[in-house]
């Protein structure tokens, strides 16, 4: 598993999340990937090559109210707590990735894709695995809303 502090300075707040999912199938590699970095940056991208769509990348600055309330639903999901050693494996299918560095904890997740709720019951760590599919349901929320929000705003004519 790679590092994900490489990029952090001494003296940074240690906070910084990533999340992935994709797969390579008909289409090519296609994935949702998005990171929130020390410095407050938030990096977005989507391939789908569905309907020779292009790679989608966004970039922009949240403040530390933003950083607070990630901090929250992360803290709140309690999933600094999980072990993805019963989760399934990544499949044909596809995987999802989850990394976390929260204060002096550094968690990285890594399981198939999933479909549904039916893939959390049908899992070895029902309990851990609903912690992580809720929890990155909460972030990629979170992530459209800020990048709609950010990019597609349309002015209030005066």
């Amino acid at each position: 598993k790679k590092d994900c502090c490489a990029h952090m300075s001494a003296g940074q707040d240690d906070f910084y999340v990533r999340y992935y999912v994709g797969h390579k199938g008909r289409f090519g590699h296609e994935f949702l990937e998005f990171e929130f970095r020390p410095n407050g940056k938030l990096r977005y991208a989507n391939n789908s090559r569905y309907k020779n769509e292009t790679i989608i990348r966004k970039e922009v600055f949240v403040g530390n109210a933003v950083r607070k309330e990630l901090k929250k639903i992360i803290e709140a999901s309690e999933i600094m707590k999980e072990d993805d050693s019963k989760w399934p494996e990544p499949d044909v299918v596809g995987s999802q990735e989850l990394e976390i560095v929260l204060n002096d904890e550094h968690i990285s997740f890594s399981t198939k894709k999933i479909g549904s709720l039916l893939d959390v019951q049908e899992s070895q760590d029902e309990e851990g695995l609903r912690a992580f599919y809720y929890l990155v349901q909460d972030l990629k929320c979170l992530v459209f809303a800020l990048i709609s929000l950010h990019f597609k705003i349309k002015p209030v004519p005066i």
